[in-house]
């Protein structure tokens, strides 16, 4: 057979049963054989191909397997590395096989050549060019391993157009490299620590990231705070590991998470931080972070450890194996008093002269959710209003783009959580200024009959971009303040879908309800108003305690009159 189909079968056999991608000149021949095995491998086209790779990782997020890309050369190859950059922090595994120009034209700046490999260096787990034929299939077999095996990451194959379609028999083929990354957990001696540092803890906290549901530790992690009667808070990438209605969750932490959430992380005296990175946007000002607690750091990665924040024990393994012998170690424990005191902490009471807000929006899908109902977000305030208020159920129904902050990402990514999971209710939440970005993905669902229902906040602004230029700039807003003037009930009939331009809480229950009983895609508009903030917000160089909570406060500067 020739390159081309060696691929397609060897992904088939790998049990990769859906790619994305955009085709070009230089794979034009990969395409031929795809063609052949269409019964076996499903193929869904976008438009784009930064969405192609969004759609692929939305699939890795939604189901823990790898997802796979095809893009060609040149443009096609430059249009991914958004897509890659996103998928390379957040620690998603994806497969992106990139066309080249022919072997015999490389570095002679050939029509659509670019050095895809050396631009994506620094944001892949892994790259290569391909050189030869002897090395394209097990190049491709490393490529799968590598992607999921230890700390996940994209991995990028280019593969010149020759190689596609050269003779490649399995005789010809080099020795496969194990690339497998062994795990492992505690020993009696690490075991002992965490159980010395738990001895006198009167107030633990689990802080728990999106390393839980990468290592597909959830009932571990549920199995942990209920021994140790221990609450959880999560970061950005960590909703939906444990049940938001569970009496031990308490949400988000950081810049938008809750007061009651923030002033944990700095009573708790021992802090089980799992598979958590201590960004920035979590411990503010890093000097002032928890200083009365001794942290505990679980992590596949060791390169994580005391990168932020330094930590009194540094465990470095298999996180879900981890999890069990802490659980089992520790044995069960109570601390009614911690967990009283949490209770009387001051909630805030937020002041909203508004009928249709945030907070009615998510308590109305909240009413709706269950087990199988999946979260996307594009990136703004939409996203951190989603990430405070709803109250996830199940396991990977949290779609979202944490470390890069991507604008742009969220219908690709719906796409192709929806793709990979036909039974679960996909909503895609994002706002104007995101959805501009990617609106042209309104084709791909119109095409391929993809049931995903689009809820756009639309308050006419890139609205967290405005939200500090109000708070911190002076209310100076230069360049956020969006003169929209589409028509987005007649954009979604364009595309043969549905949409509807809501005011109130009660249109937007009904507009809702009327989605879910139609087979298309449904694109409701929620006219918000501009000045709506996303609170509470941890100030920049701010301590976590130092967070404004108050819908009042955040209007305390007044607009500017003009620039």
């Amino acid at each position: 057979m020739n390159g081309a189909e060696a691929i397609i079968k060897t992904l088939i056999d790998a049990g990769v049963g859906t790619v994305f991608g955009y085709p070009g000149g230089a794979v034009i021949p990969l395409y031929h054989e795809l063609y052949k095995y269409q019964d076996q491998i499903h193929h869904i086209r976008l438009t784009h191909e930064q969405h192609v790779v969004h759609a692929a990782d939305g699939y890795a997020r939604a189901t823990g397997n790898v997802g796979v890309c095809f893009v060609t050369s040149g443009p096609g190859a430059t249009n991914t590395v958004t897509g890659i950059a996103t998928a390379f922090i957040d620690s998603i595994p994806l497969v992106v096989l990139a066309g080249q120009v022919p072997s015999g034209l490389l570095g002679l700046d050939s029509f659509q050549e670019i050095d895809i490999t050396g631009i994506t260096m620094s944001i892949t787990k892994h790259n290569v060019l391909v050189r030869s034929m002897k090395d394209l299939i097990p190049t491709l077999i490393e490529a799968m391993e590598i992607a999921v095996s230890g700390r996940p990451g994209p991995v990028l194959v280019d593969i010149p157009k020759d190689f596609f379609l050269s003779e490649w028999t399995p005789e010809m083929s080099r020795e496969l490299r194990k690339t497998h990354e062994t795990l492992h957990g505690l020993d009696e001696a690490q075991l002992d620590q965490v159980a010395a540092l738990f001895e006198k803890a009167q107030r633990p906290l689990i802080y728990a990231g999106g390393g839980v549901r990468l290592s597909g530790s959830e009932p571990e992690l549920k199995l942990l705070a209920e021994s140790l009667d221990a609450p959880v808070l999560n970061t950005l990438m960590g909703l939906g590991n444990f049940p938001r209605n569970h009496l031990l969750s308490f949400g988000l932490a950081g810049m938008h998470g809750s007061k009651i959430a923030n002033r944990m992380m700095n009573e708790a005296d021992v802090i089980l931080t799992i598979g958590a990175r201590f960004s920035d946007r979590v411990i503010g000002d890093p000097s002032k972070f928890a200083q009365q607690a001794k942290i505990i750091h679980l992590d596949v990665d060791k390169t994580e450890i005391d990168k932020n924040i330094p930590v009194a024990l540094s465990l470095v393994g298999d996180v879900k194996t981890m999890i069990r012998q802490i659980a089992e170690r520790l044995g069960v424990r109570r601390h009614e008093t911690w967990l009283k005191e949490i209770s009387n902490y001051e909630k805030p009471v937020f002041k909203n002269k508004y009928a249709l807000t945030p907070q009615t929006v998510f308590g109305a899908l909240n009413e709706r959710m269950d087990e199988n109902t999946l979260f996307a977000t594009d990136v703004g305030q939409h996203q951190m209003w989603a990430a405070q208020y709803l109250e996830f159920q199940g396991i990977r129904n949290w779609v979202t783009s944490g470390g890069l902050g991507t604008m742009g990402f969220g219908l690709g990514a719906a796409i192709g959580a929806k793709v990979a999971c036909p039974h679960k209710k996909v909503y895609l939440i994002t706002g104007d200024g995101s959805f501009r970005m990617n609106m042209n993905e309104l084709a791909s669902l119109a095409e391929h009959g993809i049931k995903v229902d689009i809820i756009l906040f639309k308050n006419n602004a890139l609205g967290m971009v405005r939200q500090w230029q109000k708070m911190f700039q002076s209310g100076v807003y230069s360049e956020t303040d969006i003169k929209d003037i589409i028509d987005f009930e007649k954009l979604a009939s364009a595309f043969g879908l549905k949409g509807k331009v809501v005011y109130t809480p009660e249109a937007f229950s009904e507009a809702v309800d009327a989605a879910a009983l139609d087979s298309a895609a449904n694109l409701i508009v929620v006219e918000l108003n501009t000045n709506i903030n996303v609170l509470p917000i941890i100030p920049p160089g701010k301590s976590i305690s130092d967070s404004i909570e108050d819908w009042e406060e955040a209007d305390l500067v007044p607009p500017a009159d003009s620039l």
